[in-house]
C-alpha cells in the first residue's frame, strides 16, 4: 500500500537552490516520487512510498527553518501514482503572476469543512471556485460560479472583470488542497475585500470528513497523480487521463473516434498539429519499449 501525500507550506526560503539537493536525494534513497516544488515563497506538491519513506521526508521538510509547522493531507493506494521523483525550482509554488501578493502577511478566514455547507448556502455569500475549466468540469460545489479560467494566472483578470456583480457579498473561495486560495484571498483583502473566505484543507479535506449524505460537492474532484479524480472518503474515481492534454476523461470517452491513447481525445483531438502527435506517438512508443526493457529485466532476475 502506498501512501500519498499532499503538501504546501508558504514560509521565506532564502536559497532553494541550496535545499534541493538534500531534499531530493532523500527522496530517492526512501523511494519517495512524486513532484515537490521549491521557490523562496515555500513548498509545494504531491510524494508517494512507503510510510517510512514519507515520514522521514515530512520530517526532513519540518527541520527547515520556517516549516515546522507544515500540514498535509494523506490518502492510499495499491498503485504507485508516480513513475520517478522530480524537485524543482521555481519563481512561485502557485503561479498567480501577482509580485505583491502574500500568503504569509494575511489571507481570508479558514473555514472547517463541517461548517463550509452554513456558509455557503447564505444569502449574502457568493462562492467561488478557484481551480482550471478542467477540473470544475469533472465536479464542483452546489452553487459555486466558474470562472472558466485556463490557468491560476488567470484569475485576477477574471476578477476585475466581474467584481462588480458581487458588490456588498461575501465571497467563499475554495481548490483542491488550500493553496490557491491562500493567495486568492490575499490578492482580494488587497483590491480591498474585507469579507473573504476559503475551505482549510481545500476540497480534499471536506471529501473525506463530510458525510456523503450532507455533502455540497457535486460529480468527483481532479488530483494532479496517476488517481485521476477522486471522490467522497477519497476512493478513487472513474476518470483516465488523456496524455496529450492532461485532461481528464471518463471510459466512455476512449470510444470517441478523436481518441487515440498517449496522444489524443475528443477534447484536444483538434488543438494540436500533425507534427505534435507524431511526437506524442513516438514518446509513447518509447515508453512502452521502457516497459517491456523493465519487464524483460524482472523476469531474469526471478529466473
Amino acid at each position: 500500500m502506498y501512501v500519498i501525500c499532499a503538501l504546501y507550506h508558504f514560509a521565506h526560503v532564502p536559497d532553494p537552490v541550496a535545499v534541493k539537493p538534500a531534499l531530493l536525494e532523500l527522496c530517492l534513497a526512501q523511494q519517495v516520487k512524486g513532484s515537490l516544488l521549491l521557490a523562496h515563497e515555500g513548498i509545494n506538491g504531491t510524494i508517494a512510498g512507503s510510510r517510512s519513506g514519507i515520514d522521514s521526508v515530512l520530517k526532513h521538510i519540518r527541520n527547515l527553518p520556517g516549516f515546522s509547522d507544515l500540514e498535509w493531507k494523506e490518502a492510499q493506494d495499491d498503485e504507485p501514482p508516480f513513475g520517478k521523483m522530480r524537485v524543482r525550482l521555481k519563481k512561485e509554488i502557485v503561479t498567480m503572476g501577482q509580485p505583491n501578493v502574500d500568503p504569509k502577511a494575511h489571507v481570508g478566514h479558514y473555514v472547517e469543512p463541517q461548517d463550509w455547507n452554513d456558509l455557503i448556502q447564505a444569502e449574502d455569500v457568493v462562492v467561488i471556485d478557484t481551480r482550471n475549466d478542467y477540473e470544475v468540469g469533472i465536479g464542483t460545489f452546489e452553487g459555486a460560479i466558474d470562472p472558466k479560467t485556463e490557468s491560476f494566472r488567470d484569475f485576477p483578470a477574471w476578477w476585475a472583470n466581474n467584481k462588480d456583480r458581487f458588490h456588498n457579498k461575501r465571497v467563499a473561495m475554495f481548490c483542491t488542497g488550500g493553496i490557491r486560495c491562500e493567495k486568492s484571498t490575499n490578492y482580494l483583502i488587497s483590491e480591498g475585500i474585507e469579507d473573504v473566505y476559503h475551505l482549510k484543507g481545500g476540497i480534499l479535506r471536506y471529501l473525506e470528513e463530510v458525510p456523503v449524505e450532507d455533502s455540497t460537492w457535486q460529480g468527483d474532484c481532479y488530483v494532479f497523480d496517476n488517481r485521476v479524480s477522486v471522490g467522497h472518503g477519497l476512493k478513487v474515481g472513474p476518470h483516465k487521463l488523456c496524455h496529450g492534454c492532461r485532461r481528464p476523461i471518463l471510459p466512455e470517452d476512449t470510444k470517441h473516434p478523436g481518441f487515440e491513447y498517449g496522444v489524443s481525445c475528443h477534447q484536444c483531438i483538434d488543438e494540436t498539429s500533425d507534427s505534435d502527435k507524431m511526437r506524442f506517438r513516438e514518446r509513447q512508443k518509447q515508453m512502452q519499449l521502457a516497459r517491456e526493457r523493465n519487464e524483460n529485466h524482472l523476469g531474469s532476475v526471478q529466473l
